[in-house]
């Protein structure tokens, strides 16, 4: 059972991750500018090679991988099922905000809505392994902490990663607060981790922003996945 679980989950974040390409050239635009049209080609870059030769890992590679290990986590169970429907959500946020340093509203949101509105279901669910009152203040929690983060440092971090935490904190506190610090730590460790290594290496100034969402959701998805397999 176990098997196919994670296959079919491969399968649909593989499916999935082909159409994300031109999703991410559409939406790779500054604030205020309108999204790309569906005519240009210019998303296809999206898949070419690797600088100095060999193959990129496309968005179907690394949405098919997350996916598989989020199913992995999750089994069976409910909540194991919206994290893989959601998981290329993310990954979509993630190629954009590389791009562009940018989380638009537009998937945002709706994330942390459909985070919110899906778990709530899948505690109604038989087999269900979380609290869905704890998903909720776990989104607020975090919403809240990175909002302050803001408010002390505006040009560290951006407002569309204060709305990205309301969904990843919903993830995260659906398996508890233990989860939730872990998640929340691990996204402020790696970024941080990552911005050393730009400054040690010359590569970037004190004043030199880079994207901090991917860092987000992959602290995020390390504590989801410590939750899942914990239950």
């Amino acid at each position: 059972m176990g098997t196919i679980v994670i296959t079919l989950a491969a399968a649909y974040g593989a499916a999935a991750g082909l159409t994300l390409p031109r999703a991410a050239y559409r939406l790779s635009v500054p604030p205020g500018e309108p999204w790309r049209g569906h005519a240009l080609a210019g998303w296809r870059g999206w898949l070419g090679p690797a600088p100095g030769g060999g193959v990129r890992p496309g968005p179907a590679a690394l949405t098919a991988a997350v996916c598989a290990a989020l199913a992995a986590a999750g089994g069976p169970r409910p909540e194991g099922a919206v994290f893989v429907a959601l998981a290329p959500v993310l990954v979509l946020l993630g190629l954009v905000d590389l791009a562009v340093h940018r989380l638009p509203d537009v998937l945002t949101l709706p994330l942390a809505a459909a985070c919110a509105a899906l778990l709530g279901a899948a505690a109604l669910l038989p087999g269900a392994a979380g609290s869905w009152r704890l998903a909720l203040l776990g989104g607020l929690a975090l919403g809240a902490s990175y909002l302050v983060l803001f408010l002390i440092n505006p040009a560290g971090m951006g407002l569309g990663d204060v709305k990205l935490a309301l969904a990843l904190g919903v993830a995260l506190g659906w398996y508890g607060w233990g989860v939730w610090a872990a998640g929340a730590f691990l996204g402020l460790l790696y970024g941080a981790v990552y911005g050393l290594g730009l400054l040690l290496s010359g590569r970037a100034g004190r004043d030199q922003g880079f994207a901090f969402g991917p860092f987000m959701a992959a602290g995020a998805l390390t504590g989801v996945l410590l939750g899942g397999f914990g239950a």
